[in-house]
């Protein structure tokens, strides 16, 4: 093998210059294990964005059809991955006395607070419906807000289905309420009566019509775009490294005799 090699290339079999090699190799076969790893993560956020873009395009779904009752449990089973987001349908009654704030939730910039109640069912089960975003009081995020009152009687609901989220923990006093930091059903079916389902809504529309206080909770749409710029960057990264590399082989190649190449000219 060393044989087949010109001349001029020889050196590639010095200590030095395998070492280099390898370096170089192992830095690029990072790097396009990181682009890897991003167009992963761009695939991954594109489904959630495909998903939310299809569901708001079909009519909404009966409940029922779309997440599995909490049959001989306190908890449904959490939503299959193909149902977040789906838009659904049900109708109960809202149940204002087990109300849990959800505290620190962000929403155009502001902190501020999401209002979770329980719809109960006809067959005595819930859901949670997040009815909303309102700003937090005067006296700032540290007291509960002003809540509007949920409509008593029926009531029908438009929602999206959103899973669990996760680090969730049980509701804890605050204000004379009870608040959470993220939303989950399992965590909260201590501080309700009845069972739940294992995904909340978060509201689209409700007959009758929803208090105007409350602003709705968008859909998180993933930004795909950045991520499928990483891979861009860390794949051209990786085409620089082995590209500084096989510069600084034909400088060697090609220096007048006794003149070292010094390996931080490498344009990488």
């Amino acid at each position: 093998m060393r044989g087949n090699l010109p001349v001029v290339y020889r050196f590639l079999w010095s200590a030095r210059w395998i070492g280099l090699g390898l370096l170089m190799t192992l830095a690029a076969a990072t790097m396009v294990g990181l682009g890897l790893w991003q167009l992963s993560r761009y695939h991954y956020r594109s489904d959630i964005n495909a998903r939310i873009d299809a569901a708001s395009s079909q009519p909404p779904q009966p409940l029922g059809d779309v997440l599995a009752p909490p049959a001989g449990g306190r908890v449904g089973p959490a939503p299959a991955t193909a149902h977040t987001w789906s838009l659904v349908t049900a109708t109960g009654r809202y149940d204002q006395a087990h109300e849990i704030l959800a505290r620190v939730r962000t929403l155009n910039d502001t902190v501020g607070f999401e209002i979770v109640t329980p719809l109960v069912l006809a067959d005595g089960s819930a859901i949670l419906v997040d009815r909303g975003w309102v700003p937090a009081a005067q006296g700032g995020a540290a007291v509960a807000p002003q809540v509007p009152p949920a409509p008593t009687g029926d009531v029908t609901v438009v929602g999206r289905v959103h899973a669990p989220e996760s680090r969730s923990g049980p509701a804890e006093p605050f204000d004379g309420r009870l608040a959470v930091r993220r939303i989950a059903p399992a965590p909260l079916a201590a501080s309700v009566p009845y069972p739940l389902y294992g995904a909340y809504l978060t509201l689209e529309q409700q007959t009758p019509t929803a208090d105007p206080s409350f602003l709705t909770i968008p859909p998180d749409h993933e930004n795909a775009a950045m991520n499928a710029g990483y891979v861009i960057q860390w794949w051209a990264f990786a085409l620089l490294t082995l590209g500084g590399y096989g510069y600084l082989v034909w400088r060697e190649a090609h220096a007048p005799d006794g003149e070292p190449v010094d390996f931080a000219d490498a344009p990488v």
